[in-house]
C-alpha cells in the first residue's frame, strides 16, 4: 500500500511538472544539438566522435542499444507494478556486465568510450542490486544514474 502511494505521489508530481520539465527538455535538447550538430557548407555535420564502425558493427551496436532502451522501458513497467524481483532480473541479465558485454566493450578501440560502456553495464548491476531491496525511491535514483551513462555516451559519440 505505501509502495503504491508513493508511486501514485511520483506519477502525480511528473504530471504536474510535465509543462516545465518540457519546456527545460527542449531547452537543454536544444542546447545539446546545437553543440553537437554545426552548420557547414555541405550542410549538417554531426561533431561527436565517430567510432568508425563498419556497417555491420555499426547495425550490431544500434541493434543492442535498441535492446538497451527496451530493457529500461521493461524495468519501469516492472517497478510501476511493484515487481522489483523481475525488474532486478532485468537489470542483471539485459543490462548488465556480463561476459558478452565485457567482451563485446573490449572490442572497441576508443579506450574512452569503452571505459562509458563498461561503467554502463556496472551501473546496471547496482541498479539491480539496488532493485532487490524493493525501494522505489533508490530504484529510480539507480536508474537515473544508468540512464545519465546514455545520455553521456549519445552526446559524445557517433556510430
Amino acid at each position: 500500500m505505501k509502495q503504491s502511494i508513493t508511486l501514485f505521489g511520483l506519477l502525480w508530481m511528473i504530471a504536474i511538472s510535465a509543462p516545465i520539465h518540457a519546456q527545460a527538455t527542449e531547452h537543454n535538447m536544444e542546447e545539446m544539438n546545437h553543440h553537437m550538430m554545426m552548420q557547414s557548407k555541405d550542410g549538417v555535420s554531426d561533431k561527436r566522435i565517430s567510432l568508425q564502425l563498419n556497417p555491420q558493427q555499426k547495425q550490431h551496436q544500434l541493434a543492442n542499444m535498441r535492446s538497451h532502451v527496451q530493457a529500461v522501458q521493461e524495468i519501469i513497467g516492472m517497478l510501476s507494478q511493484g515487481k522489483f524481483n523481475h525488474a532486478s532480473t532485468i537489470a542483471h541479465n539485459k543490462l548488465g556486465l556480463t561476459p558478452e558485454m565485457k567482451k563485446m566493450c573490449n572490442m572497441f578501440d576508443n579506450a574512452n568510450f569503452r571505459k562509458v560502456g563498461l561503467a554502463f553495464h556496472q551501473s546496471a548491476d547496482e541498479l539491480g542490486d539496488v532493485l532487490k531491496k524493493g525501494s522505489l525511491k533508490q530504484s529510480l535514483r539507480a536508474l537515473h544514474n544508468t540512464m545519465n551513462y546514455c545520455v553521456q555516451c549519445h552526446a559524445t559519440y557517433r556510430q
